[in-house]
């Protein structure tokens, strides 16, 4: 067996040891001086279980049945499946229970699942479908117009059996842009969407009714805040009665019960009647009685973590959010304090803990080894962030080409544009002055030079936080621009053209953090004064997994050690000590992605005291095995 593969595997099971180790380690010390959490992190009860995107159904059963049997009996018509209901009540849960079952997988030969909301292009609507069906094309895709899109969605689909979930569909609109691209073959094709909106699915298809989907009754409400609150367990005795009493005020609504066990949940259990009492005075059963628990929960919040949720706000709605990329924004926003003996990327991690501990954010996918790697808020969750960081001047939002008509705060510190083309980037005669952080999202529009458009909206010298969409391309403008006047920047996330290079004035970003490319092209020449940039931690190329950083090994030598590296994605073409030198010159790096590996590294020369420290280690020519799924 290769040397390096066997050195792989056990430093995989020390990793796993060391973690067992330090559960087994919290779980028995008591003494106070050497407990490792401080006073800003809250430890959340290990029998609080954390809300998922995925999460199973508590009662419902009959609802589960009658949807499956709808989509997969009945007319061989292609039909629109309609789940509707009151927001909180889970209609997504429920479908996506539904859209699991292997008798679905099974009857149908295409199962898609389709996010809409209430912000959506058609460009962005076809091309989340496509990217499922035919994923090894997902790029060639992302160049093409909507008609050619439409066409190939349609080819796709043709004489196939389907079922496409559309989920959170606000308006007729969202319908009207793709139902041209769903042929009907009379074989049983079908939709299934969720709406709060009960008279939608009528307009689609008046001769099939919707399914309303119900609340909870009181059982099922105490057996899911139980299950919240105490696992597998059942609840003790002393506390059954108020239990039941809390889970009755939540009115059958699974988002109520989840958010009220997270204020339980951090709350001693001696207090749980005045925090219920407290509770019922401001549950009562209307449209905005989530929204009331969503306030309450907030203001429970420690203060630290309460920027770190209305930052969520910011994200596109019903959005997976990476939590690497999260926690970078987190700490160059200044929201993750430092903390002795952790470093920012743990504190970080707490945090997205509690959070999630609190059932104000969802774990969509987990980590090989523990953690979280993908997470999400529900939509009223992100309604909430996105009206508190307007009433606290906290984050601006744009959509669409609203720059061209932008009403609201008129010079925010952080704002966040989903632009639908670039036309209103380029037209838009808006300034902000004191503008600190600047999102980008896609959401399909078409590809701009970045040069033309920004410093109609930005002072460059005050941006620490400057994150841009996919299709918004850096070519010459990068030396530029953004190393000349972008000095106070701590968070870079850019698609650069391979052809304009990454300059050696890049020091000159002295207070760089994180350092993000998209690549346009291959691997990147790495300039050596990047590494006089002390505070850089992560120094990424997000795209392909062939893509990476290229630099001379050898003039690693006379640099100076960044002691907070923590992530790097590496391509390795020199010598087959490279690997070997990288680790030993940066001994905070925790996340390695090596590429273009060349065949003659593979000879053992990794130790293992550097394999043990990681945890992730991709390389090109073991693409399958990593110590994480980072």
């Amino acid at each position: 067996m290769n040397i390096v593969w066997m050195l792989l595997l056990l430093a995989r099971d020390i990793k796993l040891m060391k973690i067992e180790a330090e559960e087994i380690y919290d779980s028995i010390r008591f003494d106070g001086e050497t407990t490792r959490l401080t006073k800003t992190t809250i430890h959340m009860p290990s029998q609080v279980t954390a809300p998922s995107f995925n999460e199973a159904l508590v009662g419902l059963n009959d609802e589960v049945e009658s949807i499956i049997d709808r989509l997969t009996r009945g007319s061989s018509w292609f039909d629109v499946v309609a789940i509707v209901g009151m927001p909180g009540l889970g209609k997504t849960t429920l479908a996506n229970n539904v859209f699991g079952y292997p008798s679905i997988k099974f009857h149908f030969h295409i199962c898609v699942w389709c996010t809409v909301s209430q912000v959506y292009s058609k460009h962005n609507l076809l091309l989340q479908i496509l990217r499922v069906i035919d994923s090894n094309s997902s790029n060639q895709y992302h160049e093409m117009n909507e008609d050619d899109l439409a066409q190939m969605l349609y080819q796709h689909l043709k004489g196939m059996r389907y079922v496409i979930v559309l989920d959170d569909v606000w308006d007729i609109e969202g319908w009207n842009l793709l139902k041209h691209s769903l042929p009907d073959d009379c074989n049983g094709s079908r939709i299934l969407l969720t709406s709060r909106f009960q008279n939608l699915s009528l307009q689609i298809k008046p001769d099939s009714l919707p399914h309303r989907h119900r609340p909870l009754t009181d059982k099922e409400s105490f057996e899911l805040l139980q299950k919240k609150l105490f696992a597998k367990e059942d609840c003790p005795p002393t506390l059954r009665e108020v239990v039941q009493h809390v889970a009755k005020d939540c009115k059958g609504l699974p988002l109520t019960i989840v958010l009220v066990a997270g204020i339980l949940a951090t709350t001693e259990q001696d207090c749980w009647e005045e925090v219920a009492r407290h509770l019922r005075s401001s549950i009562f059963a209307d449209d905005e009685h989530c929204m009331k628990t969503i306030e309450h929960s907030y203001n429970y919040l420690p203060d630290y973590l309460k920027p770190c949720l209305i930052y969520f706000g910011a994200s596109q709605e019903d959005k997976d959010i990476p939590v690497r990329k999260l926690s970078w924004l987190w700490m160059a926003e200044g929201f993750v304090q430092k903390t002795e003996g952790k470093s920012l990327e743990d504190v970080a991690d707490n945090y997205l803990m509690d959070l999630i501990g609190r059932s104000l954010v969802m774990a969509t996918k987990q980590r090989s080894l523990g953690g979280i790697k993908v997470c999400r808020v529900h939509d009223l969750v992100h309604e909430f962030c996105v009206a508190k960081a307007r009433e606290e001047s906290f984050l601006q939002i744009s959509h669409g080409d609203d720059l061209l008509t932008f009403i609201g705060q008129c010079n925010p510190h952080r704002l966040a544009i989903y632009p639908t083309t670039s036309q209103g980037l380029k037209k838009s005669m808006l300034f902000f002055p004191n503008l600190r952080s600047l999102l980008f999202f896609d959401d399909g529009y078409e590809e701009a030079e970045l040069g033309e458009i920004w410093f109609k909206l930005l002072s460059p010298k005050l941006i620490r936080v400057l994150d841009l969409g996919y299709n918004l391309v850096f070519g010459r403008y990068f030396s530029e621009e953004v190393v000349v006047f972008f000095v106070h920047l701590r968070y870079l996330n850019i698609r650069l053209d391979g052809k304009a290079g990454i300059p050696s004035a890049i020091a000159k970003l002295s207070r760089l953090e994180t350092f993000v490319i998209e690549p346009v092209g291959s691997c990147f020449l790495l300039p050596n004064t990047i590494w006089t940039i002390k505070p850089l931690r992560h120094l990424v190329v997000s795209g392909p997994f062939e893509t990476g950083f290229q630099f001379r090994i050898d003039n690693l030598e006379g640099s100076p050690d960044l002691e907070h590296l923590d992530t790097l994605t590496l391509a390795i073409n020199s010598s087959p000590q490279s690997l070997q030198k990288i680790l030993t010159k940066f001994p905070s790096i925790c996340r390695l992605k090596c590429v273009d590996v060349p065949d003659r590294v593979h000879d053992g020369i990794l130790v293992l005291d550097h394999l043990s420290r990681l945890e992730s280690l991709k390389m090109s020519s073991f693409k399958d095995m990593s110590l994480n799924s980072h």
